[in-house]
């Protein structure tokens, strides 16, 4: 049993929880809870660290078996652990590389497009918002918060492991890509003159959400083949980046169910 926060093995754990820069060397993230120990799929999990508490409860008993774990102790779990309230198990799990040649196989399905959005939850969110919608991807800039950062991670709700992604270094030649596989791109906008659900999004279809304060670029904006808009009562301006992502990826669902 690890009882040091100065073991090496807790540094290198608490140095993958907070430092993107670390995660993105060794290909390796950190997921946190039972939950999500469940969902991962076996072949990336690198290893797993157990609280003590954790590991000597029977109800826990062979959870386990067959995976390389080591336990620690409450006090240095508590010291590592990104929540407040520690569920006693962490994962080192092995980033997956996804290819957008290989999202864009079906040309028919639906895509969200992200431009710097920053906040983990709200990314979280509409990946797990994606997944109930049954779309087939999500497509980020290299601006948009690091999809492995552990909010954004337990907001996903284990749909990280379900929803392709793909983090592009041109987002405006990947648009291109999109559009000349037959793929329209709607902007959510304010200057947007069509109502959300005047478009036919039986096709396929690629919906672009910019930052939570400044929306889309104008040079990314302008790249859309719609300008979308979701009508707003009393005196709002615009809705929160995760639910109009939601209502957009769901009113596409609903279309295609007929």
């Amino acid at each position: 049993m690890i009882t040091s926060t100065a073991n090496a093995q807790v540094k290198a754990l608490s140095k993958l929880i907070k430092n993107a820069r670390a995660r993105r060397q060794q290909q390796l993230y950190v997921v946190e809870g039972i939950r999500m120990f469940r969902e991962t799929p076996k072949e990336r999990i690198g290893k797993v660290y157990v609280s003590e508490s954790f590991a000597k409860d029977p109800a826990h008993e062979g959870v386990f078996e067959g995976t390389d774990w080591e336990m620690l102790s409450d006090s240095v779990f508590a010291a590592v652990s990104d929540t407040k309230t520690p569920q006693g198990v962490l994962c080192l799990v092995k980033m997956k590389e996804n290819r957008l040649e290989d999202m864009l196989e079906d040309t028919d399905g639906v895509w969200l497009v992200l431009e710097n959005v920053q906040d983990p939850g709200n990314l979280g969110t509409m990946f797990r918002t994606g997944e109930g919608a049954g779309i087939s991807g999500v497509i980020m800039d290299k601006c948009t918060v690091d999809i492995y950062n552990p909010k954004t991670i337990r907001s996903t709700m284990g749909s990280i492991f379900r929803v392709p992604f793909y983090i592009t270094e041109d987002l405006h030649g990947t648009l291109g890509q999109l559009q000349e596989k037959g793929i329209r791109v709607y902007a959510a906008h304010l200057e947007g003159s069509v109502c959300y659900d005047e478009p036919d999004y039986t096709g396929g279809t690629a919906f672009l959400i910019g930052n939570e304060g400044n929306g889309l670029t104008a040079e990314t904006a302008k790249l859309a083949d719609t300008y979308i808009r979701i009508p707003m009562g009393g005196q709002l301006e615009s809705l929160n980046a995760a639910m109009a992502a939601g209502i957009l990826m769901y009113e596409a669902s609903r279309q295609r169910r007929g």
